[in-house]
């Protein structure tokens, strides 16, 4: 399996920068995709930002220009920088790390197709 580590997130004021971090260990070379989601109360999890399997980064609508996306492949650490928060930010965020296409490859093939860290809570006040 892929164990996702988050680090990051608190209570900020609109209009406040936060960093959240994402480790990724075991059986990392079987990560092709990896970002960030997002959970408000009542919502469905949604897509934040993401490094696509095709090395594309790809950002929700409503977080362009105010969040950057991150990585450093040597560590296996994505970093999502927040940035001129919003209340409608809030939300319980997840990091995502997703195995397809495994190309057949072994141990990869054998394992989930995507894997979640466990939540880290952003909390915006107005």
């Amino acid at each position: 399996q892929v164990q996702l580590v988050e680090s990051g997130g608190g209570l900020v004021q609109a209009g406040d920068s936060l960093s959240l971090s994402c480790a990724a260990s075991e059986n990392t070379m079987c990560i092709r995709a990896m970002g960030w989601y997002r959970q408000a109360p009542g919502k469905e999890r949604e897509l934040v930002a993401t490094f696509t399997s095709s090395d594309r980064t790809v950002y929700a609508d409503s977080v362009k220009g105010r969040f950057i996306i991150s990585r450093d492949n040597a560590k296996h650490i994505v970093r999502l920088q927040m940035n001129n928060l919003k209340p409608e930010d809030t939300a319980v965020y997840y990091c995502n790390a997703d195995l397809r296409p495994t190309g057949g490859q072994v141990p990869c093939i054998t394992m989930l197709p995507e894997y979640w860290g466990q939540g880290t809570q952003v909390t915006v006040s107005s």
